[in-house]
């Protein structure tokens, strides 16, 4: 049982329990107390034995939040993006939280917070680093803590998914339209995206040692979801490759020698001169998934071609024209 009394002016709870090392805490209310040392004892029952607190009095998920960006983000792939994203987790106020006092109800307010500010999908990455953060503290850093509170926050439900395909003579307006710009590459790029459903990293890494040209495949080592793939090229798809090969300018192993932010300008200076609105570059991954749909392809054909593992997300991509749909049904 657990002692509780006034000492200068506070309240002292203490806990005795056999085999374990007496602790002892001071507040400024007897309602405090009493919760301090009954949650102790909870935890002692439970697990035999209490965290040491301190470290979590001590610690705030600033500190754990740069330990993990120094150790932890280098080693994934897409570490410039979560080393971004951390970077502002680090300035909120949320960030000089002590360990001891980050509940639910902070973790709650933050996503409620951002919510007026950012996109679903971004507080969805947010709060899947805070988790990340939080659960590697305890499984690898050792902190004594007995939950993860950021896995017991509801997540922000996502709603973008995209239905745009490109509708009557936009394909050839945008093709055209790379003619008159100043990207010598652009053309080809589209076509391969139309033809591949690949993916802007996956274009933009392309190297001409990937491109088999016995078997008109290619080769992509390293792509989102961690695995390697072999992409079939389409005749129109190769060819424009070939073309490509044969007119450019400048002799390097990089197919598409741009970077992502030059082909983010490049598209809307595109959208621009030929007129053409609400149409993103990762729409034509839409547009090539429906197409391979749409040529009689099955479900595990095309995942092996645009690289999904999941169904419910290869459902997102393939927007199937219902007209199309009736000329098959006969």
């Amino acid at each position: 049982m657990a002692t509780i009394r006034k000492l200068r002016g506070r309240w002292q709870a203490q806990v005795r329990r056999r085999g374990m090392k007496p602790r002892a805490k001071s507040f400024d209310s007897k309602l405090e107390a009493e919760k301090w040392a009954r949650d102790l004892e909870t935890q002692v029952d439970r697990f035999g034995s209490a965290p040491d607190t301190k470290i979590l009095e001590s610690t705030t998920l600033g500190d754990l939040l740069e330990r993990y960006q120094r150790e932890v983000s280098p080693t994934k792939r897409g570490s410039l993006q979560e080393v971004q994203r951390i970077d502002v987790l680090r300035r909120h106020e949320l960030a000089h939280r002590t360990m001891v006092g980050l509940s639910q109800q902070d973790i709650a307010s933050f996503r409620d917070e951002r919510l007026q500010s950012v996109a679903a999908s971004t507080a969805v990455r947010e709060l899947a680093i805070l988790s990340h953060v939080v659960e590697v503290a305890i499984r690898d850093w050792g902190l004594p803590l007995n939950r993860n509170v950021v896995k017991m926050v509801r997540r922000p439900v996502i709603r973008n998914e995209r239905s745009r395909r490109l509708t009557g003579d936009e394909e050839q307006r945008l093709l055209d339209g790379c003619d008159t710009g100043k990207t010598p590459c652009l053309k080809t790029l589209l076509i391969v995206a139309i033809e591949t459903g690949m993916r802007r990293s996956e274009l933009l890494g392309l190297r001409w040692s990937d491109i088999s040209h016995n078997r008109r495949v290619a080769m992509l080592h390293m792509t989102k979801n961690g695995e390697g793939r072999e992409v079939p090229l389409s005749q129109r798809a190769f060819q424009a490759l070939m073309d490509w090969k044969e007119a450019a300018l400048i002799d390097v192993s990089t197919i598409f020698p741009l970077t992502a932010g030059a082909l983010e300008q490049a598209w809307r200076r595109l959208l621009l001169r030929v007129a053409i609105a609400d149409l993103r570059f990762h729409d034509l991954r839409h547009e090539a998934v429906s197409r391979l749909f749409e040529r009689g392809l099955n479900v595990m054909e095309v995942s092996s071609i645009s690289g999904h593992k999941e169904l419910r997300m290869l459902r997102r991509y393939s927007h199937l024209r219902a007209e199309d749909l009736v000329e098959r049904l006969g």
